[in-house]
């Protein structure tokens, strides 16, 4: 069984070396500066990406706290009506 761990283990590392080794490929393509510049290009519209991923989060935290809040209102509000319902006769509306 460790065995098995171990080659599955080794094949990944294998992808992950030929995935870095492609990445590095890639940029070894263009001149020095152009490869630095594309880097902080990619970079910078990574970093927005997570920037809108982070509020989108803090978005919906929100929402969801909302959310609760107002079923809590509405749980109340139903309380109140079935307290007054209670009190009222039967048949008179």
């Amino acid at each position: 069984m460790q065995e098995a761990r171990e080659s599955v283990h080794c094949a990944a590392d294998a992808v992950c070396d030929g995935l870095r080794h492609l990445g590095e490929v890639s940029y070894a393509i263009f001149p020095r500066d152009m490869a630095h510049a594309l880097a902080d290009l990619k970079k910078a519209f990574l970093s927005n990406i997570k920037n809108v991923i982070d509020k989108e989060i803090g978005w919906i935290d929100q929402s969801v706290a909302g959310g609760d809040r107002l079923r809590e209102e509405w749980r109340e509000a139903c309380k109140h009506e079935n307290k007054g319902d209670a009190s009222e006769p039967l048949g008179q509306v």
